[in-house]
């Protein structure tokens, strides 16, 4: 699975449950399929760049802060990994 696709699933769930909404609820706002929501989080789809603007609006922040805060969870995971890696050494 793609390190930045994973990461954009989980600035979704993260964003979403920040709001108290379900999948459904982001859903219905964004003008997408629940299942797809779902995909997303769990890093299964790719969205397009239209996907990626209804999410950011219906979660009311702007495209850039939902790529921004995609790449601070992936810049976080990376960090991680290497700490792993040195401990394992």
């Amino acid at each position: 699975m793609n390190q930045i696709v994973s990461s954009f699933g989980t600035t979704v769930r993260q964003l979403r449950e920040s709001q108290g909404w379900s999948q459904e609820v982001l859903a219905e706002r964004a003008d997408l399929n629940r299942s797809y929501i779902g995909e997303l989080e769990r890093g299964q789809a790719i969205p397009s760049l239209l996907t990626l603007k209804k999410i950011s609006n219906a979660l009311g922040v702007s495209l850039s802060n939902l790529l921004a805060h995609t790449e601070r969870i992936a810049q976080t995971r990376l960090v991680r990994g290497i700490e792993l890696t040195a401990i394992a050494c």
